[in-house]
């Protein structure tokens, strides 16, 4: 048991690190907005280990953004709100796990694709929420003059959370539906299934 926490642990931090990279990477940019797939690293550790192991690496992912120097930082709260609440709700998706390796075993390809898009979306949604929060509180003086802060956040944050969820629920599918193993061959007790 202890082994194979250890694993899951390991796992939870390269998979972090693997967003930090692609986070990094360009984004897609979409008007006053960009779009990245930096997600699909926490949603795989999601569908793999559940909520708690992928709220831990959303958390870890949003503590690497901190420590390497990648954020925007006006407040010590919307620090608090955008790195470490907003990406350790990422692991919400981690709630349809079960479902998920379920369909995905079964070979249910359209139950699995609807399974991915809704985790998907809970995930991105948990995650957008807080930016969405902080857009109308924190960063309200900088919305476009004559703007409500509402409007410009929830074109801004909202823009981003359509695009990601998109782009990822895409790469999602295409993976996990062509390469179930992914999701499904995990280790036992530290010592992988084969």
């Amino acid at each position: 048991m202890k082994n194979m926490r250890l694993v899951v642990m390991i796992e939870v931090a390269i998979m972090a690190a693997i967003a930090l990279i692609l986070d990094l990477l360009p984004s897609i940019p979409v008007f006053n907005t960009s779009i990245s797939f930096a997600m699909v690293p926490i949603f795989i550790v999601a569908f793999r280990w559940g909520f708690k192991a992928s709220t831990i690496a959303g958390f870890l992912w949003g503590v690497l953004q901190i420590v390497v120097g990648d954020l925007q930082a006006l407040s010590f709260w919307q620090v608090i709100l955008e790195y470490l609440f907003a990406f350790a709700c990422i692991g919400f998706a981690g709630l349809f796990a079960s479902s998920i390796q379920n369909a995905l075993k079964t070979e249910q390809k359209g139950l699995a694709t609807g399974l991915i898009i809704l985790a998907v979306v809970v995930g991105g949604f948990t995650r957008y929420i807080w930016h969405f929060i902080a857009g109308v509180t924190i960063w309200a003086s900088y919305a476009p003059e004559g703007m409500s802060p509402f409007i410009n956040s929830l074109i801004v944050n909202g823009g981003s959370y359509l695009g990601a969820t998109i782009l990822c629920s895409i790469i999602l599918v295409l993976l996990l539906i062509s390469a179930p193993r992914i999701v499904l061959d995990r280790p036992s007790n530290g010592i992988s299934k084969k």
